[in-house]
């Protein structure tokens, strides 16, 4: 009984200390772990891996429009019909704001008319990752850059075919590289 009592303790203790090194943001060989990532590259056309960007408050403020910083790190959404992007007709790649991580292609963009621009799915679904949020008193499926956590909008399902999904994105949390 007592040696049981023991190593509870001693997992306990062992289990806190992970947790602690992890929430410290110290280099340690699982924090390294935990931080890669594999994503689709469309410059590259294939799967590569890369590291999480974490930043603090402040310092995605220094790199982010004031736009930006509300979208992508505060959970916020921009006006219908304000967003650059809305009614865009550019061939090429939209990527995030925040990280420069691809997420969409024109490809898949269509004319949802809700004013935020709309796409039948992301890049990758490794590049981006989804969450349920439950503010304004409803339920909804929020999509986030899967390399630095930005907000990027929501996913609903009453997109067009082949998937059925729309993905409706900020404008302000999407940046746009044109292909040929």
């Amino acid at each position: 009984m007592k040696k049981a009592t023991f190593l509870a303790g001693l997992l306990t203790v062992l289990v806190a200390s992970v947790l602690v090194v992890l929430e410290s943001g110290k280099d340690s060989a699982i924090v390294n772990a935990a931080s890669r990532i594999k994503v689709f590259s469309a410059e590259k056309g294939t799967y590569v891996m890369s590291d999480e960007v974490v930043k603090t408050k402040e310092e995605w403020k220094k790199i982010l429009t004031p736009e930006q910083f509300h979208v992508l790190r505060e959970k916020g959404t921009e006006r219908a019909f304000t967003g650059k992007y809305a009614t865009s007709h550019e061939h090429g790649v939209y990527r995030c704001a925040g990280c420069g991580l691809d997420l969409f292609r024109s490809e898949d963009k269509f004319e949802s008319g809700t004013g935020w621009p709309s796409f039948t799915a992301p890049i990758a679904k490794e590049n981006v990752k989804t969450e349920v949020d439950r503010s304004w008193f409803t339920t909804r499926t929020e999509v986030l850059c899967r390399r630095c956590g930005g907000h990027l909008g929501h996913v609903f399902n009453d997109g067009p075919k082949p998937t059925g999904l729309r993905y409706c994105m900020n404008s302000a949390a999407l940046q746009f590289v044109a292909t040929k």
